[in-house]
């Protein structure tokens, strides 16, 4: 079950933590549940995490994930957006968090897909996999849109549409692949899209940087155990 959680660290904001557990989380997915073409799919993202040059990493993972709403990890953006469903599904999804004996401690918010990867790697790997199959529309979306960019970061989205068994011919999956992409250059269109705060559902999200992840600091990347 600790694919799951190997799966989340690699989609967090790197940093020279995520860099020095690159090794522990390549023992972990070797051990796991992916299928071999799976595992050697991440292995160009473990490389360039493990060798890049941090700055360039984090001004990667920033214009894909932070300054695209096409490719937001906040899994619930896709198809709420800012309406009031939003508010009341997040609210469910805290709710199965606790009754799960799962606590947010970090700034995310619950729909954060590390997050939710983080609490699938509590869980028994059935239950897991029911869990992230609700959200398999909005992953063959991300993992889709990724590999349009040509992006290392597709391989872990492919990675979770297999361990969610999710089918892109569903008219809610086509539905999200038919809306254009967003232009990560185009700063105005951007500032309009996200010019509605979002609500928040954890702690002070001012509290540090905004980018900061929280789930790496659980890991201790010379333990592979604790990654099991």
């Amino acid at each position: 079950m600790k694919t799951f959680k190997a799966l989340s660290a690699l989609l967090t904001y790197p940093g020279c933590d995520l860099q020095e557990a690159v090794p522990a989380i390549r023992v972990v997915l070797t051990e796991g549940v992916l299928p071999p073409d799976g595992i050697a799919a991440l292995e160009p993202l473990l490389a360039s995490l493990e060798t890049g040059d941090l700055y360039d990493l984090q001004e990667r993972y920033v214009l894909l994930f932070d300054r695209s709403r096409t490719l937001s990890l906040n899994l619930f953006e896709h198809i709420h957006g800012e309406s009031r469903d939003r508010g009341g599904a997040m609210v469910d999804l805290l709710e199965t968090y606790r009754a799960g004996g799962f606590d947010l401690t970090g700034t995310e918010l619950p729909d954060h897909l590390p997050v939710l990867l983080e609490f699938l790697s509590t869980r028994p790997l059935a239950e897991a996999r029911e869990i992230l199959a609700d959200a398999g529309h909005i992953l063959v979306a991300l993992a889709e849109r990724l590999a349009r960019r040509e992006s290392v970061y597709a391989a872990v989205l492919e990675a979770l549409v297999t361990l969610s068994a999710a089918d892109a011919t569903t008219e809610e999956a086509q539905a999200l692949l038919s809306q254009q992409d967003d232009n990560p250059e185009d700063l105005a269109a951007l500032d309009a899209v996200w010019e509605e705060a979002q609500v928040t559902f954890g702690p002070d999200p001012n509290a540090g940087c905004p980018v900061s992840r929280d789930i790496l600091t659980r890991m201790d990347p010379a333990s592979v155990p604790a990654l099991r």
